[in-house]
């Protein structure tokens, strides 16, 4: 709630993501993800973003977010702490990817890794939970098959 005393449970989810434009950083939101393919999802994240670069993206097309993404990967590192957008409770930062030696139980393979660093309000979120979440995501972008089906 707005006075902090209370947690809403939103019934949709609306995703925020950050763009890097030339006056500075947008969050534009795509709205009622949940009810999307992964291809819609990536059309209108293109579509947004292209407004927000072009300075037509409205106030409310950055408002309602439940969650956001930002990511740096364009610019490189191997991690960042995003900080959390109140009253949002959790944001996932991602870095850029980068091909590394795995061990298999054989011998070290290369795998394309992609460093995620999820931050979140601990008053609502718990650690193991935000593990689990963390690991399950990274076992879905493992293995994109999984988000097609």
């Amino acid at each position: 709630a707005p006075s902090g005393k209370a947690l809403i449970r939103k019934k949709y989810v609306h995703i925020g993501f950050a763009v890097d434009t030339p006056d500075g950083l947008l969050v534009p939101v795509i709205r009622d993800v949940e009810r999307k393919s992964l291809l819609q999802l990536a059309a209108e994240a293109a579509e947004l973003a292209e407004k927000a670069r072009t300075k037509k993206l409205s106030a409310d097309a950055m408002q309602g977010a439940c969650f956001t993404i930002s990511s740096l990967g364009h610019i490189g590192g191997t991690g960042f702490t995003p900080i959390v957008n109140a009253p949002e409770v959790a944001i996932l930062g991602v870095s850029k990817a980068s091909m590394q030696p795995v061990w298999d139980g054989k011998a070290f393979q290369p795998r394309l890794m992609l460093p995620l660093s999820l931050s979140y309000d601990h008053r609502v979120i718990n650690g193991a939970a935000a593990a689990r979440f963390t690991k399950r995501l990274g076992e879905l972008l493992g293995d994109i098959r999984t988000l097609l089906l």
